[in-house]
């Protein structure tokens, strides 16, 4: 008997115990699990919308391990890993031993270098958003609040930002790169979304940074920026990136630059301990999204277990849809300036920013490599089918805009769920399918939290709810199976997807 000890029970940690007890079919392996955090494991993208009101924290909770061989240690430090004794010391000296040791650490928020922020702990008013009880300070200091800035304008700030704007807080994005989630988009894009925000009720600096977060008597007043400008504010949330917490893997002696250094295996210099999720470093780079972290929990499950990894992939790959209500954002694989070089590509860009859209298509050999859709959901909900399935693009790749010039028809019955084939991917965080959502209902899941125990459908961004839930309540009414070859083609179900993203995306 193997004893696989996990140090780590977020996201990806709690999805690796998963998989490898459902991998591990022969019994071989007793799995010790060690959290820091004291609570259940819980869905950490879904924390800006703890900080929007749009869920509760109970909302947010994953299913917890509830098997024989796996047993949890919550509020667990873990002081130290001895390799030679293949163990970790815990901090009440205790010592639990390992066969194989997983890494699932995760990574902590950064705090930037300003005058104002060098104490050992952020001033009043000043918050992270990387916890529940992060998410929890940030809605109770929102109470007494009128403005609020929130330094950093990425995937994650520009969430808190609009989270912050529902609960009717003057907000304000200061960022310091020449775009907007610059990862993603270029300037023209960026410029589509700013306009696009204030609208909305979310202001920002962009291209200019902080310089100095004033405090006095112990508690936030303003923040003075690098152009001289100075914004009065009662709530600072710092959105300036993450630090993989690596330290334990350092101090053992592993190999350590960003991250921890794995092989394609997730395995480090020591074949006996492993990293997965935000604390690793693959040879590919990390993406920082948690399908990247799921898919190398799964991987790894399957390796330790001696099943084919072959074939397996969450289907989600690098989508990026941020939730920003009124602002309908979506990217994928090339994107912003990361192709601007390429000659063997072809780029088409539709931008209208009077009317708050941006379109953006990058085809390589036939097929879409990348996309931008700002202010655009139904053709960005075709940009994503075409880019996850692979599916052969127009001759012309500027046909892959032309719906976005078309004004969308009312919905004249096709869009039931019973034209959506069985293949069709309803979550595209979990791979989840309608075929897997039926079969799931078949089984006995009649409740929402029921399917995503089953599934997994929901517990990845959140933005397919909509969707999940109106292919149960067809469930429930009794239309009738659908057959698993109806629309097999694209135009079979893209309407239905159309009408189902555009939920999506308005759930999100």
């Amino acid at each position: 008997m193997s004893h696989i000890v996990v140090i780590g029970y977020g996201m990806v940690g709690s999805r690796f115990v998963e998989d490898l007890t459902t991998a591990d079919h022969a019994g071989e392996h007793l799995v010790t699990v060690l959290g820091d955090e004291a609570c259940e494991p819980y869905n950490r993208v879904l924390l800006s919308d703890v900080v929007a009101g749009t869920r509760g924290l109970s909302a947010i909770t994953l299913p917890a391990a509830d098997h024989p061989r796996v047993t949890v240690q919550r509020g667990i430090a873990v002081r130290a890993i001895d390799r030679e004794r293949r163990d970790v010391l815990l901090a009440d000296d205790t010592r639990v031993p390992y066969d194989h040791l997983v890494l699932a650490t995760g990574a902590a928020a950064r705090i930037p270098t300003l005058p104002g922020l060098t104490g050992p702990d952020l001033p009043g008013g000043v918050h992270v958003l990387r916890s529940v009880d992060d998410a929890r300070e940030i809605v109770a200091a929102t109470l007494n609040a009128r403005r609020a800035i929130v330094l950093g304008g990425g995937v994650l700030g520009l969430e808190v930002a609009s989270g912050l704007a529902r609960r009717d807080l003057a907000v304000t994005v200061v960022h310091p790169a020449g775009a907007l989630m610059e990862r993603q988009l270029d300037e023209a894009a960026s410029r589509v979304v700013e306009s696009t925000l204030r609208r909305s009720g979310v202001d920002q600096r962009v291209g200019v940074g902080a310089e100095e977060v004033v405090v006095e008597d112990g508690r936030l007043r303003h923040v003075r920026l690098t152009n001289g400008e100075v914004l009065a504010a009662d709530l600072l949330v710092l959105s300036t990136g993450t630090l993989p917490c690596t330290g334990l893997a350092a101090d053992a002696g592993l190999a350590v630059e960003r991250g921890v250094v794995v092989d394609a295996d997730l395995t480090t210099r020591d074949p006996r301990i492993h990293a997965i999720g935000d604390c690793a470093q693959p040879p590919g780079g990390a993406s920082g999204l948690v399908a990247q972290g799921w898919e190398q929990a799964r991987r790894l499950a399957d390796l330790l277990t001696g099943r084919d990894p072959e074939g397996v992939h969450s289907g989600v790959g690098d989508v990026v849809r941020p939730k920003t209500p009124g602002v309908d954002i979506v990217t994928m694989g090339l994107c912003g300036t990361s192709h601007r070089e390429d000659p063997a590509l072809r780029v088409v860009r539709l931008s209208d920013p009077s009317a708050g859209r941006h379109l953006e298509v990058v085809v390589r050999d036939g097929l879409l490599v990348g996309a931008t859709a700002i202010g655009a959901g139904r053709t960005g909900t075709e940009l994503i089918t075409a880019y996850t399935r692979r599916t052969p693009v127009p001759a012309d790749p500027a046909h892959l805009l032309l719906p976005a010039a078309v004004p969308a028809t009312p919905s004249t019955g096709r869009d039931s769920p019973s034209l959506v084939p069985d293949r069709a991917t309803i979550c595209r965080c979990n791979g989840v399918t309608k075929g897997d959502i039926r079969a799931g209902f078949d089984s006995g899941a009649r409740t929402l939290e029921e399917i995503a125990e089953t599934t997994r459908a929901t517990t990845g961004c959140g933005g397919c709810t909509d969707a999940v839930c109106g292919i149960v309540d067809w469930l429930r009414a009794g239309d009738g199976p659908s057959p698993s070859d109806v629309g097999a083609g694209e135009e079979g179900f893209t309407q239905m997807k159309h009408e189902q993203d555009r939920a999506e995306t308005r759930a999100s």
